[in-house]
């Protein structure tokens, strides 16, 4: 089973790959996913992210529905900066993917370098371009475990992923 999905991911960012201009980009149509909720950042910037990771998913095909949805799988995020060693700020994040009974079944983290107009306080005057980054890249991983994951069993033949337009959020 493992194997399996190791193949399938490996297939999908293949394919992803074989793309001619700008990063890759890996497809998850028909696996519905409701993002929970985004903490440690303040709410402009949760706002800011929840657009740039809709456009993501879009992007991606993937199929978004609001947090009281059916949904195959619920993702939740947490947000902190952090210095780097060259003096600069750094958003570190973290997405845990848990399955219909709650189980985590997938973690996506890590840390990529922002700008920001105060080092002081990182979370003020953050780029959009660093948020929609961010987006892209979580996306993008998130999807590579669906692909993996549901494999072709995805998507029901007939039927067409609905692109992700808005998400629901809930704030702790």
């Amino acid at each position: 089973m493992a194997a399996g999905r190791i193949l399938a991911l490996g297939a999908a960012l293949a394919l992803a790959g074989c793309q001619t201009a700008g990063p890759s980009v890996v497809s998850a149509p028909g696996v519905p996913i409701a993002v929970e909720s985004i903490e440690g950042a303040p709410e402009g910037v949760q706002a800011a992210l929840q657009g740039e990771l809709a456009s993501a998913a879009e992007q991606r095909r993937m199929t978004l529905v609001g947090i009281g949805d059916d949904a195959r799988y619920r993702v939740r995020g947490y947000l902190s900066t952090e210095p780097t060693a060259d003096g600069g700020t750094a958003i570190a994040f973290v997405w845990d993917v848990f399955d219909a009974q709650k189980r985590r079944a997938q973690r996506v983290s890590g840390a990529k370098p922002i700008r920001t107009a105060n080092a002081a306080a990182p979370w003020e005057g953050l780029d959009r371009e660093s948020l929609r980054r961010l987006a892209q890249e979580s996306m993008n991983e998130i999807a590579g475990f669906l692909v993996a994951d549901a494999g072709p069993a995805a998507t029901p033949a007939g039927a067409e992923a609905q692109p992700a337009t808005a998400l629901s959020f809930a704030t702790r």
